[in-house]
């Protein structure tokens, strides 16, 4: 083989990939959260006062109560993940020990649901098992890596990261213009992010982009049309 060949065959394998993309997936979908609900926080509240020291203080808020709730969110739900995944390892490990002969005999029966012969199948099963048994039913029977167990503070870490990125946009764009021309540069800022974000998310889970790009800056443009007019109509009350 030549070295262009071994190059081009130098891919990346295993569960690692995708817990990169889900990783991936994960942050473009938290900063697309990030812009559209700081976007409705401060373009309602433009559509009520156009004060730059409310507008800031509104977009701050929205920002920290909205990346401090996706890392809480994300935490609870990853630490439940990890402690089903840990739960599972530990029944594998019991039943390996107390009934290894099922075991291989059910590792056999899941390696021939992939298509190996019985013959063939029994084989990799013990050889496997005699590898290592614990990694060969986590992986074949669970879709557990035991060396990549997910890690809640990362998950927490990383949803906080990409929320309060995204949520930044919106909020410079409302803040740092003349007052005449704060809305449309939010709005044009806003629409082009998702837009971005839009694409991206298509392009991870390899689906069309077009559609995916309009459903998320019409999904934004409705959040701030209808924020702004609730904004618009309390600011007309004096609320």
């Amino acid at each position: 083989m030549t070295d262009t060949q071994e190059q081009a065959h130098d891919e990346p394998h295993g569960g690692g990939l995708g817990t990169r993309l889900n990783w991936l997936r994960a942050a473009v979908l938290g900063a697309n959260d990030g812009v559209v609900s700081t976007a409705g926080i401060v373009v309602g509240v433009a559509g009520a006062t156009g004060e730059r020291s409310t507008l800031l203080t509104a977009g701050l808020a929205g920002l920290l109560a909205g990346s401090m709730s996706m890392a809480a969110g994300e935490y609870v739900s990853v630490s439940t993940q990890r402690d089903s995944e840990k739960a599972a390892l530990e029944t594998e490990k019991r039943e390996l020990r107390e009934t290894p002969e099922a075991e291989l005999a059910e590792l056999t029966g899941l390696l021939e649901e992939k298509g190996l012969s019985h013959e063939l199948a029994r084989e990799a099963a013990v050889q496997l098992t005699r590898r290592d048994a614990l990694r060969a039913h986590a992986e074949v029977e669970l879709g557990i890596d035991p060396d990549e167990l997910t890690n809640p503070w990362h998950a927490a870490g990383a949803s906080f990261l990409a929320f309060t990125v995204g949520a930044l946009l919106p909020l410079l764009a409302i803040v740092l213009p003349p007052t005449p021309v704060r809305l449309p540069v939010t709005v044009v800022s806003v629409l082009a992010a998702l837009a971005l974000t839009g694409w991206w998310s298509a392009r991870l889970g390899e689906a069309p982009a077009g559609r995916a790009v309009l459903r998320n800056m019409a999904g934004g443009a409705v959040a701030m049309a209808v924020t702004y007019g609730a904004g618009a109509l309390l600011g007309a009350a004096g609320v």
